[in-house]
């Protein structure tokens, strides 16, 4: 497989909240982020859709730079 390359900064992400409840679409984007389950946190690269996905469920999730 290809290697991504990984330039400028990242953002750790988890998720603190439950999705028990929410809106499908706000489901999909927790997934499309790669959260599985609650406190489970992953490194994502800072871009712009990225930001928009973070900024959409914000309610679920806990940032750190």
């Amino acid at each position: 497989m290809a290697e991504s390359k990984q330039s400028g900064s990242t953002i750790k992400v988890t998720l603190v909240r439950s999705l028990i409840g929410t809106m499908r679409a706000h489901r999909a984007t927790v997934r499309g982020l790669g959260l599985r389950r609650i406190n489970h946190s992953v490194q994502v690269i800072d871009t712009p859709a990225v930001r928009g996905m973070i900024n959409k469920v914000a309610y679920l999730l806990k940032c750190e730079g």
